[in-house]
């Protein structure tokens, strides 16, 4: 059974090193950073978090390249900002995969501190802590959420490898 990793948080949590380690050390996966994806858009490009921006072509795009994936009988590690909707829309469209969804977290000190250490012109400042408020917001089952401010990037892709409780039940 193929699975798929769904990986969200707020900016600066760490949802693209988690999910390059989670993918490098499965046997056969690919990793796909949904910013990647949203970024394709050139010409017309609207930010996610504004009005006229582009989400529903892109979830559109990242179904079919996870499901391209999954049929050539890869594992899959996703990341990008994942809200219910979403994920119920994932489940659906593969319903004989294993899926783990995980909502990384951490207070606003590490938060800050995280975005901080990322290259100046990758740092989302303050959309990083609206982002933060945004996933706590959101309400997610408590099964899904891991709390990272203290822990190291193994702790945090071992629990996430390790534990059943981020499985979906469908």
């Amino acid at each position: 059974m193929n699975k798929i990793y769904l990986i969200t948080g707020p900016a600066g949590v760490g949802k693209s090193t988690t999910s390059k380690i989670i993918a490098s050390s499965l046997e056969k996966s690919c990793w796909i950073e949904g910013d990647d994806i949203y970024h394709f858009v050139k010409g017309g490009y609207v930010s996610p978090w504004l009005e006229g921006n582009h989400l529903k072509l892109f979830w559109k795009n990242c179904i079919s390249i996870m499901s391209n994936f999954i049929n050539e009988g890869f594992d899959i590690v996703f990341n990008y900002i994942i809200s219910k909707d979403n994920v119920k829309e994932i489940v659906k469209n593969f319903p004989n995969a294993e899926i783990k969804f995980v909502v990384l977290l951490c207070d606003e000190k590490t938060i800050v501190e995280r975005d901080n250490l990322r290259p100046e012109d990758c740092r989302m400042g303050e959309r990083s802590l609206i982002l933060l408020k945004e996933m706590q917001d959101e309400n997610f089952d408590d099964n899904y959420i891991l709390y990272t401010s203290n822990q190291t990037e193994t702790e945090t892709v071992n629990e996430i490898l390790n534990q059943s409780r981020f499985i979906i039940k469908s």
